[in-house]
């Protein structure tokens, strides 16, 4: 069975990887390009010599603060044929759309392997997002020259949102929205979200989102299975740019959606003076989640859940809802650290689609 949206398999250096993946998606990433560019003219009032702008500053601390990432954009770009800069401006869309404003969408899990049914560390979240930008979706998987292998959803020019490599680490993603958040502040969400993925070690990707400059607030769920009998972990960073909170699981499991449950920050948090959805689905998905060992089924019928739809967990574009305002599930994914395998399916996931199993390293 194939997986619901293309897969494209590179290896090499950071630029080879870079190249050929532009190569690959150019029409995609051009597509999408075009989108996103129109975006940013309706939503942020950005015209595309502002879009640029931004996009060289992005490029910039990129290569300052996370290289290897940002040899591999420049290779992006170089491929697909489209200017460095608008393929930055792809990559820092969350600092140019929202800025300072409020947004709800994505809910993540984290399960210990002592809750686990199977015993292995598990995250799975599903992915809101605008459902026009559901054809630009794709999975990227790379092998660089050192052999470490990365295998991540993405939208076509960035290079990943969830995903697992294969030294059982894997990071979700909520976005976030604080008083601090900046447009050209540091690296781009979606830079500093391919650096902790390509972290070999938990201690690793903790250094790269605490130490990485950055514009925008971001929460990133973190896990590992360490192998060899030892439990696994699990820790999630509620980002801002000039600070870092933490939060563990509770009995085994760990949830987060849109807004700051971390008590330091949440002086900070723009989505409180603008309320949605976000402050009951993680407390909700915690509920259902419920006693008792988890399975990959449990964990779907989360995924699947229609408490407060359409504003659900399984999130539904909402009629009548503004432009800018226009969320659904668009991918509802499951990480199994230890097995090094993604199942996904096409959201929303109550629609019944199959989950399809992809393992790093063996995509093809």
């Amino acid at each position: 069975m194939a997986p619901p949206i293309p897969l494209i398999e590179v290896s090499g250096t950071p630029r080879d990887c870079g190249i050929a993946y532009g190569a690959a998606a150019a029409g995609l990433i051009a597509a999408n390009t075009v989108s996103y560019m129109a975006r940013f003219a309706a939503v942020a009032g950005l015209g595309a010599d502002r879009v640029r702008e931004y996009g060289a500053l992005f490029r910039a601390a990129s290569h300052r603060h996370a290289p290897r990432v940002a040899e591999m954009l420049d290779g992006v770009a170089e491929g697909a044929g489209v200017p460095a800069e608008e393929i930055y401006a792809l990559n820092g869309r969350t600092e140019l759309i929202y800025g300072a404003t409020g947004a709800s969408e994505c809910t993540a899990i984290g399960v210990l392997d002592d809750r686990s049914a199977d015993g292995h560390t598990t995250l799975a979240q599903n992915w809101d997002w605008h459902p026009d930008q559901r054809p630009f979706a794709l999975l990227l998987a790379t092998r660089d020259e050192l052999g470490a292998e990365v295998l991540a959803l993405t939208e076509a020019g960035m290079l990943a949102k969830a995903g697992i490599n294969d030294a059982g680490l894997g990071v979700c993603v909520n976005m976030l929205t604080s008083a601090q958040d900046r447009r050209d502040g540091g690296v781009p969400y979606h830079v500093l979200l391919r650096a902790t993925l390509e972290a070999r070690h938990l201690g690793a990707a903790v250094k790269v989102v605490c130490a990485t400059p950055r514009g925008a607030s971001i929460n990133l769920l973190v896990g590992q299975a360490f192998g060899d009998g030892t439990p696994g972990e699990v820790i999630d960073f509620e980002v801002a740019p000039d600070d870092v909170g933490f939060r563990y699981p509770v009995d085994g499991i760990l949830t987060h959606t849109n807004h700051f449950e971390e008590p330091a920050l949440a002086a900070i948090d723009t989505l409180r003076a603008i309320g949605g959805s976000s402050f009951f689905r993680a407390a909700r998905a915690r509920r259902l989640l419920g006693p008792g060992p988890i399975d990959e089924a449990r964990l779907h019928a989360v995924l699947r859940d229609h408490g407060g739809h359409p504003q659900s967990i399984c999130r539904h574009d909402e009629p009548g809802a503004a432009e800018a305002d226009r969320t659904e599930t668009l991918f509802s994914l499951v990480l199994d650290l230890d097995e090094r395998r993604m199942s996904i399916a096409a959201g929303p996931p109550c629609g019944g689609a199959p989950y399809h199993d992809l393992w790093v390293g063996k995509t093809g």
